[in-house]
């Protein structure tokens, strides 16, 4: 088994990726959110208006995601800085394994984000 080395500049220029994919998932739920609040003021059938507060619920819920993730990255870079402070240029296995589970997060995330766009846009497909 081989075994992988995680360098500093490699973790932050992912950081950087994932960084930019969570801020234009809040963007896009900003978005979501208009498109519910245009949807309030059509309909007053009560099993439309249950379908979009679980949406409206789903993206709160997805929000504090994006948000505890940030959080996630910011520690991890804190990590980076002060291992590259002290001229070390391999991070040590604890924090490449959270690394690596890290980035199993943001995977999963991302296909649990991708799921509810495709539901939420077949919803608007039927009511908009």
């Amino acid at each position: 088994m081989t075994t992988k080395i995680l360098y500093n500049d490699n973790m932050h220029f992912e950081h950087q990726q994932w960084k930019g994919e969570l801020d234009f998932w809040k963007d896009e739920l900003k978005s979501f959110n208009h498109r519910l609040s245009e949807l309030v003021t059509r309909w007053t059938d009560k099993d439309i208006l249950v379908q979009l507060e679980h949406y409206q619920n789903q993206f709160i819920l997805h929000g504090g995601v994006i948000e505890d993730l940030e959080e996630t990255i910011e520690k991890h870079e804190t990590r980076i800085a002060g291992l590259s402070e002290a001229g070390s240029d391999v991070l040590d296995t604890r924090l490449a394994k959270q690394h690596y589970e890290f980035r199993n997060d943001i995977e999963t995330q991302r296909d649990i984000y991708a799921e509810l766009k495709k539901k939420f846009f077949r919803f608007l497909e039927k009511y908009m």
